[in-house]
């Protein structure tokens, strides 16, 4: 492999960055669809048509094991072990930085902590023996040959795009953390709230008092859905009314970016995971509206 002691060569190791970023959301989105018989929906953390642990996954191997050994077998076993520490780490640091595991193997046969699995290994071994023997030089040859007149605007243009673009997702999934929280948060004062109100009931119906307290949590969760049973409605007051505006802004404040998260990640997991599925709940509801009403015209 070059040396990074250019910009030049800097701006070659960005496109190859971009390259197998690019080919890796390709493999990933074939591999979904094939799995789920129909086109999933787009992949990733980036909302370009890119993953980049795969291009990062790449460049690693790529340059710890200087291009790859002779020997495929040896390029396969080091290339699943750099690409299965990476995804490892990743999925650990996403975690601690969002609250969130954006992936999780835990049902698969042979795994590790849910982050990596034997199955996945597998196929990264094999993607870095046709990354070290087949594509990559070829590839590496074209950019250089091509020159500083294409590589370096092509580098700059595309340099933009992508810091925008993690700009942008990083800020979404924060948001959409945040909101999870404060949408727990909710539910919590929403759920002592009816408490307290059992809890003021006189002893005299203390047999109706004690099937209230039983009931709390399913009203709860009513409220929490935008549902309006008659045993909610008979207990409604001002403290609720205020809770419904604050859950309707909650939800109405999420934006593409943060929807577009929850579409791309299927097993996106959280420590509040019911508010998770809450938020993935109503944009189903409004997908499903969205169909009736395009079907109606």
């Amino acid at each position: 492999m070059f040396p990074l002691n250019t910009f030049n060569n800097l701006c070659v190791f960005f496109l190859l960055l971009m390259i197998y970023s690019a080919a890796g959301w390709v493999g990933e989105m074939v591999y979904c669809s094939v799995g789920k018989g129909h086109i999933c929906e787009k992949r990733g953390f980036l909302n370009g048509f890119i993953c980049p642990i795969y291009g990062h996954g790449a460049l690693l191997v790529l340059y710890v094991l200087h291009g790859g050994f002779k020997n495929p077998i040896l390029t396969f076993l080091c290339g699943m072990v750099l690409t299965s520490a990476l995804e490892y780490f990743t999925s650990w640091f996403m975690e601690k930085l969002f609250h969130m595991r954006w992936w999780d193997y835990s049902k698969k046969k042979i795994q590790i902590n849910g982050r990596v699995c034997l199955l996945n290994s597998v196929l990264f071994g094999l993607a870095c023996v046709l990354l070290c023997h087949v594509v990559n030089p070829p590839v590496m040859a074209w950019l250089f040959r091509i020159g500083d007149t294409y590589t370096v605007p092509a580098a700059s243009f595309l340099f933009g795009i992508y810091l925008m673009d993690n700009i942008l997702s990083v800020r979404s999934a924060i948001q959409l953390s945040n909101r999870t929280e404060k949408l727990h948060q909710l539910q919590q004062e929403v759920r002592q709230h009816l408490t307290a109100a059992a809890e003021n009931l006189e002893g005299k119906v203390a047999e109706g008092r004690e099937r209230y307290l039983q009931s709390v949590d399913s009203m709860t969760r009513e409220f929490m859905e935008g549902q309006s049973t008659q045993q909610l409605q008979a207990h409604y007051d001002a403290y609720l009314d205020e809770r419904r505006r604050q859950l309707q802004l909650l939800r109405s404040g999420q934006d593409m970016f943060e929807r577009r998260l929850l579409r791309s990640h299927p097993n996106l997991r959280s420590r509040h995971d019911e508010q998770l599925n809450q938020l993935r709940r109503r944009l189903d509801r409004l997908k499903t509206e969205a169909k009736a009403h395009r079907e109606k015209k």
